[in-house]
Parts: structure tokens; C-alpha cells; sequence
């Protein structure tokens, strides 16, 4: 595979174009067959999320390794996006093989630029006895809910975003937007369970970025990457991925920033156990929970 421009600034058109690549679709497709759900990833989603019939929303869906394995699970009401185009097509065409169509949504979208007011992510959020005790009739797109009492909620009752995808996005600041966004469609309380890698949790990491931080001061960084903790590499599967590691701190900071209310966190050797397979195709990394 050849390298990419030294001189030109990882981008998210960057990161679309490696996801859309062959090797890609073929590693992720692999894991979505395979893998499924982690140990730790169903313990957390059936602590967090343990209404079936709740409208949930994952970003970075991928070719649907989490998306399948919440509709095999029995929700009934997922909406799920993604950025790159072949990814999502592999994950529509799982969808169908396992005729789990009708409990899915998925949509083509960027995560830095959910538009909350409209209907992006177009999926009616409030349930049958809830559509049903309305006095007309509501767009296919209105995401509000009657609870009963004349208040009204909007939007989605959970938000996933798994496999590290938020930290796939190149920029601090363009997280910190699909943290926004994301927020926005939500409901008021529903939580938002995400997962970062931690550059500070093992000797070997510490060692890393200490020399990183070096390099970075002395201005001799790799001149592609955004921002110190960025990382683009080669996986043993010949597919390239950026990602951005960081501190515990950083990640604080942007829920504070973007409106989330930190809830809980943890590694996932602490959560559960994970198979050879797991941890073959993924590294150590942080699970988040945080509630709007």
C-alpha cells in the first residue's frame, strides 16, 4: 500500500478513503461475521440499556458488528450510521442475510456534522403507546415523545459509540462536535457508552508518548498527524488506521465541554474477560459512560 503525502494533514476524508479501502472492508466484514459482541461490550450495553424496545443510535456502525449483535439480542428500534460508504453497504447486506431489516435504520452520515433539527438520522423515537395516544399524526421524522403529562422528550433513548470510532476522528475539535452532536439527539438522561484507548495506562504506552512529547517539542513529529497523541499505521491486516490516544483527562474535559456529565469509566481487562479473538482484533482500551 503506499504511503500517504507526508506533507498533506490527516483529514476525515482521509480516514473515509481508508475505511472504504478493500482491506478494510474485508477486516471489519471479518469481525462483524465472527466477533460479534465483546464479553465487556454486552455486559455494559445490557447494564445501560436494558429496555428492548428503546430507540437506540450507534455512530461509526462500521460494517455492523454491534448493530447486528443488538438486533440478534432482540432491540427493535436501532438506528445506525456511518461515514464510509462500503462499510455500510457490507453492513445492509449482513442486515438482510440475517433478515434483521426491520429492527435496523442505517443511514450515511458524518459524525461532525449531525444536524439535530432535521431528519438526518429520521427514525420515529417514541413508541407505539406513545404514537398512539397522540392526537394527530407526526412526520416519519419527528423524534419527540408525549410522556404523558404534557412534557415532551426528544430523541434517541441510548447512543453507542463503539471500537474506539471517536477517537478515529482526526481533530479535537471535530470530536468534541460529534460529542455535540450526538447530544443533541439524545434524550435528557440517555447515556452515551464510548470507548478511547489510553496512552497513559501501560509502562510500554507511557514510554511511547514520553518520546512522542519529545519529538512533538522538538517539532520533528510525523508533519501528517493533527495533534500530539495522533497515531497512522499499517495494521497487520495491510489496512491503514488513524487514531488518537489519549489521556484520561483530555477525555474529561471534552464531555465537560461538549455537555455530557461524566458518569463512569474503566479498562476493559477490568470489565470482563475477552476471548483470544477479541483481543487479536482489538488492543486494551477504555469503556466510557456518560448521560446527557
Amino acid at each position: 500500500m503506499p504511503a500517504p503525502d507526508s506533507q498533506q494533514k490527516i483529514s476525515g476524508d482521509t480516514v473515509r478513503a481508508d475505511f472504504n479501502a478493500l482491506e478494510s472492508v474485508v477486516h471489519y466484514s471479518r469481525a462483524a461475521e465472527r466477533l460479534g459482541l465483546w464479553a465487556s461490550e454486552r455486559k455494559l450495553i445490557e447494564q445501560h440499556f436494558p429496555d428492548l424496545r428503546a430507540p437506540l443510535l450507534e455512530a461509526g456502525c462500521g460494517t455492523g458488528r454491534v448493530t447486528l449483535a443488538l438486533a440478534e439480542l432482540g432491540y427493535t428500534r436501532i438506528t445506525a450510521f456511518d461515514f464510509a460508504e462500503e462499510l455500510l453497504a457490507q453492513a445492509r447486506a449482513f442486515a438482510r442475510e440475517k433478515k434483521v431489516t426491520r429492527r435496523i435504520r442505517f443511514h450515511h452520515a458524518d459524525a461532525t456534522r449531525l444536524d439535530a433539527t432535521g431528519n438526518l438520522l429520521g427514525y420515529q423515537t417514541a413508541s407505539p403507546r406513545d404514537r398512539d395516544a397522540r392526537p394527530k399524526r407526526r412526520a416519519a421524522g419527528d423524534k419527540t415523545r408525549d410522556d404523558g403529562e404534557g412534557a415532551t422528550t426528544v430523541g434517541y433513548a441510548g447512543v453507542l459509540f463503539l471500537f474506539n470510532g471517536l477517537m478515529q476522528i482526526p481533530g479535537r475539535e471535530n470530536r468534541r462536535a460529534a460529542l455535540r452532536g450526538l447530544l443533541a439527539l439524545a434524550r435528557p438522561g440517555a447515556p452515551l457508552l464510548f470507548t478511547t484507548h489510553d496512552r497513559d495506562d501501560e509502562p510500554a504506552e507511557r514510554r511511547h508518548w514520553k518520546r512522542q512529547a519529545e519529538l512533538w517539542a522538538q517539532d520533528k513529529q510525523d508533519p501528517a498527524l493533527v495533534e500530539f497523541g495522533d497515531r497512522y499505521f499499517v495494521d497487520d491486516d495491510h489496512y491503514r488506521v488513524f487514531m488518537h490516544l489519549p489521556d484520561r483527562a483530555e477525555i474529561l474535559e471534552d464531555l465537560a465541554a461538549t455537555g455530557w456529565k461524566h458518569e463512569w469509566d474503566e479498562m476493559r481487562r477490568r470489565i470482563a474477560v475477552e476471548p483470544k479473538a477479541v483481543k487479536d482484533f482489538s488492543d486494551e482500551c477504555r469503556f466510557w459512560v456518560a448521560r446527557k
